[in-house]
């Protein structure tokens, strides 16, 4: 691990530091349960920049979170820091889910969705990730309506691109 924080430290939350450069060195699932371990630090950046790492490899590589859908899911319950959210709430729809683990994931989705006070990309990640869970089941596309319908009044200029490219994607999904 000691290796891995090399490349994730040093500079502010602003910076991604080396961690693009970290996910072209995980070849294999023993790198990446040793990255994944990093979101267990205490330090932001480290958590930040491990988390952003996590998202980029498992968008062609899923299986690799095969045996952590019960950290990633206490780690949303958990989270404080946007930084960790605006990942998690991507990372977490790429999850083979359980009906029950898919009920309390799309719950803290739509809180992160619907709440003002989190931060604009948590909300619009947040939206992305019900929208790719509402595809499994036809209840779970008229909440994600229902939820939308409340947020879109809004008018975040962030939020709106994203709903517009979500409806130009699938309009049949959508219905706002």
């Amino acid at each position: 691990m000691n290796k891995l924080k090399t490349y994730l430290q040093g500079g502010d939350l602003r910076s991604i530091a080396k961690a693009n450069t970290l996910v072209a060195l995980v070849k294999t699932q023993k790198d990446f349960d040793a990255l994944f371990q990093c979101l267990f630090t205490k330090d932001r950046l480290i958590v930040m920049r491990s988390a952003d790492a996590i998202e980029k490899i498992t968008r062609q590589k899923p299986l690799y979170l095969t045996t952590y859908h019960q950290d990633i899911i206490h780690l949303m319950n958990t989270a404080i820091d946007k930084e960790l959210k605006w990942h998690l709430a991507l990372i977490v729809s790429r999850l083979n889910l359980t009906v029950e683990e898919r009920d309390t994931v799309w719950n803290t989705l739509a809180n992160w969705a619907k709440n003002k006070t989190e931060s604009k990309i948590v909300r619009v990640n947040s939206i992305q990730s019900l929208f790719d869970l509402a595809d499994q089941d036809e209840v779970l596309k008229k909440q994600f309506n229902l939820i939308i319908r409340a947020i879109e009044v809004e008018n975040i200029p962030s939020i709106t691109t994203r709903l517009k490219r979500l409806n130009q994607a699938q309009p049949q999904h959508t219905n706002f």
